[in-house]
């Protein structure tokens, strides 16, 4: 044994705490993270529990915003400039939304509590308004969210109802209580803040016994309206930078992403498409220098994980780029109007891949994203983006498009013939293996994972 073994081993317990040092600063990180992430929740929930007993709606709402805003700052580390909204400022602001685009939007927030639920709602030039639930409380809520995904998301389960029975509860829980203010004033678009657990429903899905919510509304997620872009987009000359991967090293092949970014570009809007090694993230870079879309789609592997923002990423051909570095890509300047993450999925009713999805838009800058709660089929994915890209060229917003895709696929409109996806576009060529039989397009477990995430508009 030569000196440097014989000094190796006489240090080896010195040199393995050298090397567990950074796991266990690490450990210690997370730890402090969750600890404060809850002692300030239950701060945030006392000072707004004693607004609403005094019936100070107004000042509850700027409360949540304030403490969510917090939650995304520390889960993402970033420090996010913008102002906090007061009630009246946001009920003007969704005046003048519904004279730009005539789309008629309210904001929800809710949350559930320990013994109720907590509605709050702010409608054009109106007051805000808040409702209690108390026929349930936060263990029923959690139970019930919890089935209404597993059902919902579970592939096993596309020839059955089994999630309408949640579906059915819970939308007379989060909806029912404000829906006759809604048909009142002529709503027709949903934001939805939410909090812990109701950040990754597939609120699209939730049913009245007759009816899916998104056939009544055009929906969004936000994390804050604050934190929202609330400039309508016009995407009349806009371009498209598809990029993608049917091929990976170490995860399962996605075979319909060459035919989904060409019913994209050329064939529906002008742009450039780049598929399998071209997509890197140098040359998504170069790209944007050289030519700034305004639509950016990614059809690739995403996931959103528990724990910090670095466990969570998208895959490019070369490497996989965490939540944490999506700065890296420029999309702040020029700005992004639009990015569509087509093949992702989310740790559901996990509280960091919650935040992790809901901040997804303003965390990499953009004005709103497209993205999934779960992995969708290779089909059902190809039937709803390319339903969606045909509709964006003449929706009012973006949600619309989306809820209009949604509804062809609830309706039966996009459907599988001879060997072909069949839309309002026409009919597009299936590869042989992508032609399948039996599939049930006008399942929730198709369609419902899309959500529209920050401003609909």
């Amino acid at each position: 044994m030569n000196i440097f073994n014989v000094w190796f081993f006489r240090n080896k317990q010195r040199w393995q705490g050298f090397f567990l040092l950074p796991f266990l600063l690490s450990l210690l990180f997370f730890l402090t993270c969750s600890s404060l992430f809850s002692s300030s929740s239950h701060a945030q929930e006392s000072r707004v529990d004693a607004l609403l007993d005094r019936g100070n709606i107004s000042r509850a709402i700027a409360t949540v915003e304030t403490g969510w805003k917090k939650d995304y700052q520390r889960f993402y580390r970033q420090r996010y400039r913008q102002q906090i909204q007061q009630t009246d400022e946001i009920s003007q602001k969704l005046t003048e939304i519904s004279r730009q685009t005539g789309k008629k939007p309210a904001v929800i927030w809710a949350w559930s509590r320990p013994a109720d639920i907590v509605i709050l709602l702010i409608t054009p030039g109106r007051e805000p308004i808040s409702r209690i639930i108390p026929e349930a409380n936060r263990n029923e809520v959690d139970i019930m969210a919890r089935t209404f995904r597993r059902e919902t998301a579970s592939p096993r389960r596309v020839n059955s109802g089994a999630y309408a029975g949640a579906s059915r509860q819970l939308y007379q829980w989060l909806i029912a209580p404000v829906e006759p203010i809604l048909e009142n004033q002529q709503i027709d678009t949903l934001l939805f803040c939410v909090g812990e657990n109701l950040r990754s429903l597939p609120f699209a899905a939730l049913y009245d016994g007759e009816q899916y919510l998104i056939e009544k509304y055009s929906l969004a997620t936000i994390p804050a309206f604050s934190l929202t872009e609330t400039t309508p987009a016009n995407l009349d000359n806009a371009r498209v930078l598809a990029m993608g991967a049917s091929e990976f090293q170490e995860q399962i092949p996605l075979p319909g992403v060459k035919v989904e970014l060409s019913a994209i570009v050329p064939e529906v809007w002008q742009g450039k498409a780049f598929l399998n090694q071209s997509f890197t993230v140098a040359n998504l870079q170069a790209q944007r220098k050289q030519d700034p879309s305004e639509i950016i789609h990614l059809a690739t592997h995403a996931e959103f994980k528990s724990g910090a923002p670095d466990r969570s990423y998208i895959q490019f051909s070369d490497r996989q780029l965490s939540l944490d570095r999506l700065d890296e890509l420029g999309w702040r300047d020029p700005p992004v109007e639009l990015l569509v993450l087509s093949a992702c999925q989310t740790a559901l009713g996990d509280r960091e891949a919650e935040l992790g999805f809901a901040g997804l838009a303003v965390q990499a800058g953009v004005k709103t994203a497209i993205a999934s709660l779960w992995s969708v089929s290779d089909v059902g994915t190809l039937a709803l983006m390319s339903e969606f890209y045909q509709q964006l060229k003449t929706a009012p917003i973006k949600a619309e498009a989306l809820r209009q895709a949604q509804l062809a696929m609830i309706r039966g409109d996009i459907r599988l013939e001879d060997g072909k996806l069949v839309n309002s576009g026409g009919a597009i060529e299936l590869p042989p293996d992508l032609i399948f039989g039996g599939i049930n397009l006008a399942h929730p477990y198709y369609w419902s994972p899309f959500v529209a995430i920050g401003s609909p508009w």
